[in-house]
């Protein structure tokens, strides 16, 4: 088995991570040339390229193995942190190269991921978290960038477990000085097209499956706009910009005032969510994973069998 120099798996993974070698260098605290001789050295003794130079850059197949070495190479330091300062407290300093890296969709970001990982942050945890669609979150995984993830996906990938988490419920609303003017019924098989939805991107499909869902129609087209927060989807629906499906957990209380109303009362769209990490005897993903799980089970519904 070979072995390779970890101050070159790190800085390959920094390029990636950081979106190219000028920004890499930085965060390592070297020059770029010393990057780009580390990532020469790390290719001659794999033998083939581990990026594409593109904007910015991509990993190879071969860089994407190296890449998850590396993580896996930060989890272990980490956990020996953790393990050191229960016995010697206050012992040893977090390098800004050992971020443990983990895939959270954007909706659970906004409602009740953050305070579930509060602890560990507060405890030194040097979390970083990557957000996505919670479709697209599984894909940061399995190229090996995070040790896990919030996803709707079920299928567990090789050498990771799997654990559900429980149902996130969406629902439809505006402003409702929108609604009065816009869809006083609320939303019906006669308004739907007329109304702009706010998307999260172009890969959310969200707003597509609930008027689906809602007005029983097989397939639909919508008028999208796209703003790629959470809580900017909320301020964007409450400026009367459109309609929007939004977790119930973050627009309850706007609801509540009065300020955003249901569109669609009688209907909502539940969102399956688990998490997904590496199966590996490892501290600080057992900290994660009790985190999660249960900050879930007050945060979200038990999942659709």
């Amino acid at each position: 088995m070979r072995n390779f120099d970890t101050d070159a798996l790190e800085c390959l993974a920094s390029i990636v991570e950081e979106g190219g070698f000028e920004r890499a260098a930085v965060r390592l605290s070297i020059t770029q040339s010393a990057v780009s001789q580390r990532l020469r050295a790390l290719e001659a003794q794999v033998g083939t390229v581990l990026l594409v130079r593109s904007r910015p850059v991509k990993p190879t197949s071969a860089g994407r193995l190296l890449i998850k070495h590396a993580m896996q190479l930060r989890l272990l330091r980490a956990d020996l942190d953790t393990d050191l300062k229960d016995l010697a407290p206050g012992s040893g300093a977090t390098r800004e190269e050992d971020r443990i890296s983990i895939a959270i969709n954007a909706d659970s970001i906004a409602t009740w991921a953050l305070s579930a990982l509060d602890p560990l942050v507060h405890a030194g945890l040097p979390i970083e978290i990557i957000t996505d669609d919670q479709d697209f979150t599984h894909d940061w995984l399995r190229e090996g960038q995070v040790l896990g993830c919030v996803t709707t996906l079920k299928q567990a990938l090789r050498g990771c477990k799997v654990l559900p988490l429980g149902a996130m419920d969406y629902v439809a609303v505006a402003s409702s000085a929108y609604a009065k003017t816009h869809c006083p019924a609320g939303l019906t098989p006669h308004n739907f097209r007329q109304i702009p939805f706010i998307a999260f991107n172009r890969k959310d499909d969200l707003q597509t499956d609930f008027v689906s869902r809602a007005l029983g129609l097989r397939r639909v087209t919508l008028s999208q706009r796209f703003v790629p927060s959470s809580e900017g989807q909320v301020r964007a629906a409450l400026a009367g910009w459109g309609a929007s499906v939004l977790p119930e957990l973050a627009v309850a209380p706007l609801l509540a005032s009065g300020e955003l109303v249901n569109l669609a009362p009688t209907v909502s769209l539940p969102v399956n969510l688990y998490w997904h990490c590496w199966n590996l005897d490892s501290e600080v993903i057992d900290q994660l994973t009790a985190a999660l799980s249960q900050a879930a089970v007050s945060a979200l519904r038990v999942k659709d069998v």
